[in-house]
């Protein structure tokens, strides 16, 4: 599956600490290879179909024709804000 960030997504992304995104990339590109089988499917979909639990860090996703559109990356505490 391919990955794209939205534009929001992608600045947080940036501001991110290089090791923290060492590590989200090393295990966002294990789990595309079997993405909903360490997805797991959120309640309230306002900000995104999905997430991927890496740590204390969540990724929001949706899923659209073999694409993951990554749509919001950040700390547990302040993700679902």
């Amino acid at each position: 599956m391919k990955i794209a960030f939205t534009q929001s997504a992608w600045r947080n992304w940036r501001k991110l600490p290089t090791d923290i995104q060492t590590h989200l990339k090393e295990k966002l590109l294990l789990y595309c290879q079997n993405s909903l089988n360490y997805a797991i499917k959120l309640t309230d979909s306002k900000i995104g179909d999905y997430r991927f639990r890496i740590g204390d860090y969540r990724i929001i996703f949706d899923i659209k024709k073999e694409k993951i559109i990554i749509v919001a990356v950040g700390h547990r505490k302040d993700i679902y804000k």
